[in-house]
């Protein structure tokens, strides 16, 4: 995610009505931000964690995964695309349409050179006023994820083994990060 495109106050509906042009598009509290296509080893890096989710996602009836290009709207002025995220069941079925998705249980985002600061702290400071339960900063190079919590001032850096328990009864997920890593990048 580059900087702020420009000073002209946007919206989600007028981000929506853009053409396509193969970049993504957020609007954070009315500031439009671009970024260009991802790489293979992004796109390798968020396929890897989407395809861990699901089966444990189903198994325990939390909700259900989806990636990006996909528009979170908090807010007429707040629309973001993480590139992986989980969102709640809703009255015990999955959502049918995005107006019913009004949070997330984890929203994730693969580091790239363009997106870090904005990753960091614009889209955290979001997540995190938006009470998202797990914001997860996918760091290849340095084959780690930060992981947020909405109260946290500082990140957990993870390595090796990621632990993610979305419910307090809920059993937890186990992730081999030397695995993950392995598999996604490209050497």
């Amino acid at each position: 995610m580059g900087m702020p495109a420009s000073s002209t106050k946007w919206t989600a509906e007028r981000v929506r009505a853009m053409p396509d042009d193969g970049n993504r598009y957020e609007v954070i509290d009315g500031e439009l931000y671009v970024t260009p296509a991802p790489t293979w080893e992004h796109q390798r890096a968020a396929l890897g964690l989407a395809n861990r989710l699901p089966a444990f996602i189903a198994a325990h009836g939390i909700g259900d995964v989806y990636f990006a290009p996909a528009d979170v709207e908090f807010a007429y002025d707040r629309m973001v695309e993480p590139d992986v995220f989980v969102v709640p069941l809703v009255e015990g079925r999955r959502p049918r349409t995005w107006d019913e998705v009004k949070r997330m249980l984890l929203a994730v985002e693969i580091l790239s050179p363009s997106s870090a600061r904005a990753d960091r702290v614009t889209k955290r400071l979001l997540y995190q006023r938006e009470r998202v339960d797990e914001y997860w900063i996918v760091d290849v190079d340095s084959r780690l994820i930060e992981r947020w919590r909405p109260d946290d001032s500082r990140p957990e850096i993870v390595g090796g083994e990621l632990v993610w328990q979305p419910g307090p009864v809920t059993p937890a997920l186990t992730i081999d990060l030397d695995a993950y890593f392995k598999e996604v990048r490209l050497e």
